[in-house]
């Protein structure tokens, strides 16, 4: 294989493959500690709980909006090379990767009186969205001859991504027997950071006079933003242990702040929604920005070869490459510049009504303010967006949620999104004693067979929870 399929393919890989932020199963389930995070207006009935150290809430989410495993790798008499035709072929640029990992490093509560609960602690984050650029991958692949008098079009490249620590403080707040509201402030610290986006410009091919054709790239404009990734010699260069470090120590700094609550309209109906990340991150360390504009005619290259030699693959003009990248920089200069600039996080939005049923019992405690009856059964439907730089994107969500005694519940949810319309997903959490724990999975389904899944997730927590 060479060197072109090799970057083909695994452009196309990064492409397709998406993990999701939607954390749909946990999202107001059983009232655990790592609810707040999605939601600071959330309800708690404990004391205090400390999280188990990195492994109090950690997620993996994978997925695709088109692809599956199979449509590359399934046993069957056709060539890899006519899969791979047929995969590029129905993905579009609207195809994304959407990746995000959390690990809670850190995770803690107190109760300070009867309506006020403080949580605070620290993560990691890694966050990556990248589209699909359809005319690049196409014409890398089958090259100019099947894709003249045809426009390309760079505006399709776009990426972002990076690698964040994140110190967090969060107040839950009673205001009476209906309504719980919540705030949280986050420290943001930039450790690795990439993105194009806003690109213009064009790349088409017709025949030509002279040669067989004649290629323009016309109003080229592409800009490359990175942090922490390329060295002093502009060479991509990336140290695990520098950016782990750096994840906390950073000096690109930014804040931001979350905002939630929950609303009981009746004892049996509750509406609940929060807003997250919003915020910006300044990256001024280790900047290096390189952009790209310009016009430039290709006419071709006409490689003339000496008849008397033997060797045919000697050509005369050996310096015909060299020329053609100096032809290309005085057409189309490069310029890397070290300006400091803003990042802003991709807002998510969560909303929720829940109708609860069934036998009634008592809070946990006996406050006065934070009484409330809990019911064994509720049903109820979600919304989640996430703002995104092609378009803001949407799931949503029925589910029930069953608990039996106070130690053990479970949750069963339908979600509909980018990735498919029949998503099952299932969590448990139960609590015996102080210690408590949780698991979900996602697209239950697909588990005996993910070549044939284009989406799944798994998460799962261990805390300890002091009623």
């Amino acid at each position: 294989m060479n060197f072109r399929k090799l970057f083909i393919i695994l452009g196309l890989f990064i492409c397709t493959v998406s993990y999701s932020q939607n954390k749909q199963i946990l999202y107001g389930f059983a009232e655990m500690p790592n609810t707040l995070m999605l939601n600071p207006g959330a309800e708690t009935n404990f004391k205090y709980h400390a999280g188990i150290p990195f492994l109090s809430g950690l997620s993996l989410n994978i997925g695709s909006s088109e692809a599956t495993i199979s449509d590359l790798f399934l046993a069957d008499n056709s060539s890899f090379t006519l899969k791979f035709k047929n995969l590029i072929g129905k993905l579009t640029e609207r195809d994304f990767l959407d990746l995000n990992t959390k690990v809670e490093i850190l995770n803690a509560g107190y109760r300070l009186n009867e309506k006020m609960y403080l949580s605070f602690g620290l993560y990691q984050e890694i966050d990556f969205i990248g589209y699909y650029p359809d005319d690049i991958v196409s014409s890398l692949f089958y090259g100019n001859g099947t894709n003249v008098d045809k426009t390309i079009y760079f505006s399709q490249l776009k990426f972002r991504g990076d690698v964040i620590g994140v110190i967090h403080a969060g107040l839950s707040y009673k205001v009476n027997k209906k309504l719980n509201i919540g705030g949280r402030f986050k420290i943001y610290s930039g450790s690795l950071y990439m993105s194009s986006k806003n690109n213009s410009g064009t790349f088409s091919t017709i025949k030509g006079d002279n040669n067989i054709y004649k290629s323009y790239l016309s109003n080229i404009n592409i800009n490359f933003n990175t942090s922490g990734l390329l060295d002093d010699n502009n060479r991509i260069n990336v140290g695990v242990k520098d950016v782990i470090g750096n994840t906390f120590l950073s000096k690109n700094i930014g804040v931001g702040f979350d905002l939630g609550f929950t609303y009981h309209y009746t004892p049996q109906i509750e509406f609940t929604g929060s807003i997250l990340d919003v915020g910006f991150i300044s990256y001024s360390k280790n900047v290096k920005n390189l952009s790209l504009v310009g016009n430039h005619q290709f006419d071709g290259v006409e490689v003339q070869f000496d008849e008397n030699n033997t060797d045919y693959w000697s050509p005369i003009n050996k310096d015909y490459l060299a020329e053609l990248d100096s032809e290309f920089k005085a057409n189309i200069p490069r310029e890397i510049t070290t300006n400091s600039f803003i990042s802003w996080r991709p807002i998510k939005f969560n909303g929720a009504v829940r109708y609860s049923f069934g036998r009634a019992r008592t809070n946990k405690e006996c406050y006065d303010e934070t009484y409330k009856e809990y019911y064994n059964n509720s049903v109820g439907f979600q919304l989640y967006a996430i703002t995104r730089p092609l378009s803001t994107q949407i799931a949503a969500t029925m589910f029930f949620e069953k608990s039996i005694g106070e130690k053990f519940s479970a949750k069963f949810t339908y979600t509909a999104n980018d990735y498919s319309m029949s998503n099952i997903g299932v969590g448990v959490s139960t609590q015996i004693g102080i210690f408590q724990m949780y698991g979900m999975v996602d697209n239950v389904f697909k588990l005996s067979d993910l070549t044939e899944a284009k989406s799944a997730s798994l998460q799962f927590g261990f805390n300890l929870i002091f009623d």
